[in-house]
């Protein structure tokens, strides 16, 4: 029989994706998905699916900590940008990951390991015990690579933009940008996989599409709706929005 999947993943064009590719295999039965993830730990705890494709950094709840939380134990696949280096404690602890943008062989292998692991062919990872462990390691690995830098292509050249000029990275029209004091700068990585490389004691996301130098954060107040407004310290003194469930997360870099 198929096994019944759940696609957990905070970028909703990500969940599509994945969902299409599962379904073009016919190999797996998708039961439910979310971009929530506290949501998906309820639907989770319902739907008791066979397997999870988790990603691991989402607003509010990581993946690690959605587990932790869950009182069933499905296999799970991870989704993550961090590269294979970093991933080597899945690898040897019998568990599996899709690096974005995830390609058909690697969700073929991953695929392959959970029928085996579903069979009794492979012995199931004691996965809470693990948990802590890749954690540390992945957390380890992404302070090490923390970019100092980021390059912007221009035509056929490259112009390095040093990450202390950055007051903010933002995305719109399908395309991220590097703000910094003299203009906006055009960078090839999603807000997604900036907020898993720079570091986080300096870059906070405050919006789905929004991470924030917190070195340019000049004032926070409330706006009309609920909302809150984090002004910077730039020529433009811009304005941003800081969405309710990143709010949290903000004052408490901000030390409020």
């Amino acid at each position: 029989m198929s096994l019944r999947v759940y696609l957990v993943d905070d970028e909703e064009l990500a969940v599509r994706r994945l969902d299409r590719m599962l379904r073009e295999t016919g190999r797996v039965e998708i039961v439910g998905s979310s971009t929530d993830a506290v949501r998906a730990q309820q639907e989770i705890e319902l739907l008791a699916p066979d397997a999870l494709f988790l990603d691991i950094q989402m607003p509010g709840m990581t993946g690690f900590e959605l587990l932790a939380g869950l009182s069933v134990q499905p296999l799970v696949v991870f989704a993550t940008a961090y590269d294979q280096y970093a991933l080597r404690a899945f690898e040897v602890n019998s568990l599996d990951y899709l690096l974005k943008p995830v390609e058909e062989a690697q969700l073929d292998r991953a695929l392959g390991k959970l029928e085996r692991m579903s069979g009794g062919d492979t012995p199931r990872p004691a996965l809470k015990s693990l948990i802590a462990q890749m954690q540390a390691a992945l957390q380890g690995q992404a302070r090490q690579e923390a970019l100092q830098r980021i390059p912007s292509r221009i035509g056929e050249r490259v112009h390095f933009v040093e990450l202390s000029r950055v007051t903010h990275f933002f995305a719109e029209d399908k395309l991220t940008y590097a703000a910094t004091a003299e203009k906006n700068w055009v960078v090839d990585k999603t807000i997604a996989e900036l907020e898993q490389k720079l570091d986080a004691q300096q870059f906070v996301r405050v919006h789905r599409s929004t991470l924030v130098n917190l070195s340019f954060a000049d004032e926070l107040y409330p706006w009309f709706g609920g909302k809150m407004i984090l002004r910077l310290k730039d020529p433009k003194k811009t304005e941003i929005t800081v969405a309710r469930d990143r709010l949290k997360d903000l004052k408490e870099r901000l030390g409020l």
